[in-house]
């Protein structure tokens, strides 16, 4: 029977799952077979009803923490073309990725390089910065040759549909016009490849965890696995055609002094197909100090959340390792 061993250019490549990617009970998915929610909001970005569609945003980013995005303005060619690069890049052999990474300053978190009390996740991943765009460009992955182009094409569509979210999510809470955009960053992008898994029932390609950014904008693909944790229950988000997953980050949830709330949220493993997806964070610049809007404080809505610098948070709290857990509130 095949080993994660015998198979060191492709370590997925297996028969059943070695012992090293298999979860204790108490955190295994379990046998349930993925089921769509469909009660997560999908929001029409080009309605011409903007107000109606500022009140969804506001009402899924309270409710859920959670919603999808159509109608957007990104090309669908855009997408596809940089899920095709970095599916090239995750079929090279393993050697040429660690080598590429080395040189240029990338980080490439393999199926064995990535442990998490012992157990290896069921993925691939890589991760760069990405702002400012010109300067880290140049430490991006050389290969495959096109990598830089397309991916650089990709980021400034994602960060110009990113502002335009953040922005209508700033009209809906009623702070003044541009209050998100003078202190976010596209920080940095990561990119996850799930191959298909012989048991996803004892597997994960990502722990349960929340996200640490403003938000966080995913592009999906067109295979099922992520996860939200909502009413006590795991619900799917659903696939949609060059739809974005919009997930609400612990910093959009404090500067909105909990009138939006960050949603836990996992990925399941495949046992069909492989999976291929892009998140990219949407961060406060890391001077930024991050506290409750003075827009939406008042004797009636006293602040909920501390303040404090986000370098300040990153470094002591391990942010965007993403396995942290919420900050915490007042008491």
């Amino acid at each position: 029977m095949a080993t994660m061993e015998d198979h060191a250019t492709r370590w997925f490549n297996v028969q059943s799952v070695p012992h090293s990617y298999t979860f204790p009970p108490e955190k295994r998915p379990g046998k349930h077979p993925f089921s769509t929610c469909t009660a997560i909001p999908i929001i029409n970005l080009n309605s011409p009803e903007k107000s109606d569609t500022i009140q969804k945003i506001i009402k899924a980013g309270r409710n859920f923490g959670f919603f999808q995005v159509i109608d957007h303005g990104v090309s669908e060619s855009v997408s596809t073309e940089a899920l095709n690069v970095l599916k090239e890049l995750f079929n090279m052999p393993l050697e040429e990725i660690s080598r590429d990474a080395i040189k240029n300053g990338w980080v490439h978190m393999g199926s064995t390089s990535f442990d998490i009390d012992g157990v290896h996740l069921w993925r691939d991943n890589i991760k760069h910065p990405c702002h400012p765009l010109e300067k880290c460009m140049q430490h991006w992955p050389q290969m495959p040759t096109r990598y830089r182009e397309v991916m650089a094409t990709y980021v400034q569509e994602i960060r110009r549909l990113s502002w335009r979210i953040l922005e209508l999510i700033c009209e809906g809470l009623g702070l003044e016009k541009g209050f998100f955009e003078e202190i976010s960053q596209v920080q940095f992008l990561s990119a996850s490849n799930y191959p298909a898994c012989p048991d996803p029932s004892v597997t994960l390609g990502v722990l349960k965890h929340f996200d640490h950014s403003f938000i966080t904008i995913l592009f999906q693909g067109n295979v099922d696995g992520l996860q939200v944790f909502h009413d006590g229950k795991w619900i799917g988000v659903g696939v949609l055609p060059n739809a974005f997953v919009v997930n609400i980050g612990t910093q959009l949830e404090i500067m909105s002094n909990g009138k939006l709330r960050s949603a836990e949220h996992r990925v399941m493993t495949n046992s069909e197909e492989d999976r291929l997806t892009i998140a990219t964070f949407i961060n406060p610049s890391p001077n930024c100090t991050v506290e409750p809007a003075k827009a939406l404080i008042n004797e009636s809505n006293p602040p909920l959340y501390d303040s404090f610098m986000f370098k300040d948070f990153v470094v002591s709290s391990n942010a965007f390792g993403p396995y942290t857990e919420v900050v915490q509130t007042k008491d």
